[in-house]
């Protein structure tokens, strides 16, 4: 529905987001490694990255060329993998546009933990609904939600730029984008049961992130936005015309 563009929303206690810049760039170049070889490539380092419910719950096992990492280190290899150009922009569009903010008021390592955590808990999630799968889950999506529920604690009044239905553009309240994206993945995550999407695995990200970006924010990051106030008006002091000037009258002409 909504295609985030641009946030006017600048960083207050770091310089330059540079953990979700390096993020962006590892995911990008982990799509282009894994692709350069060719589909039959790409799907056997799906197999040995990806997370596997099957194989983690011992309902299955890989070929031994295929085990290419420790079995719970794929609860975090997976989110660096993405299935094509698509997958890969759209995750990393909301990486870029939501990721600055939220690394500005966790801190660059608290934030980088905050971004594993959340993609550890993605991949739980799925597992959880699906114990018996065989199919390899790939994808930021699940670090992508917690960033994407950690924004809109932390700024849900905060305009930003979208493409309604991919064509029109618009600036609205951060709330209105986030919170239907938020509704929309728990409303699929009960309706569709035979997507390849695994709601189950944003779910699982927005929920650790909204919760760990009260405990990881730094203490004088305040919440919703209250840091921001209407200005007040001020009432001047009308004077009094009737006083007497004392001295010499001011000069009125050029200087």
């Amino acid at each position: 529905m909504f295609i985030p563009l641009y946030d006017a929303n600048s960083l207050r206690y770091i310089k330059r987001q540079y953990v979700t810049l390096a993020l962006i760039a590892v995911n990008i170049v982990a799509y282009l490694v894994t692709t350069v070889g060719g589909e039959d490539f790409a799907f056997a380092a799906a197999l040995g990255l990806g997370y596997i419910p099957s194989v983690s719950h011992d309902l299955a096992v890989l070929p031994p060329e295929l085990d290419l990492v420790p079995e719970p280190l794929t609860y975090i290899t997976y989110s660096f993998l993405h299935g094509d150009l698509m997958h890969l922009g759209g995750n990393m569009l909301f990486l870029w546009v939501f990721g600055d903010n939220v690394e500005d008021a966790l801190g660059h390592f608290r934030y980088l933990v905050f971004y594993l955590a959340c993609a550890v808990a993605g991949a739980y999630m799925h597992g959880f609904i699906a114990p018996d799968s065989n199919a390899p889950l790939i994808g930021a999506s699940g670090a992508i939600a917690g960033i994407v529920a950690a924004y809109l604690i932390l700024h849900p009044r905060i305009r930003i730029w979208v493409l309604a239905f991919a064509r029109i553009p618009l600036r609205i309240p951060a709330f209105i984008v986030l919170a239907l994206w938020i509704g929309f993945q728990f409303l699929m995550l009960l309706i569709d049961t035979e997507n390849q999407v695994s709601w189950a695995a944003h779910a699982g990200g927005i929920l650790a992130g909204a919760v760990l970006v009260l405990v990881l924010k730094r203490r004088e990051v305040t919440l919703f936005d209250r840091q921001i106030e209407k200005p007040r008006a001020v009432e001047l002091e009308k004077p009094d015309m009737a006083a007497p000037v004392e001295g010499k009258p001011p000069h009125w002409g050029r200087q």
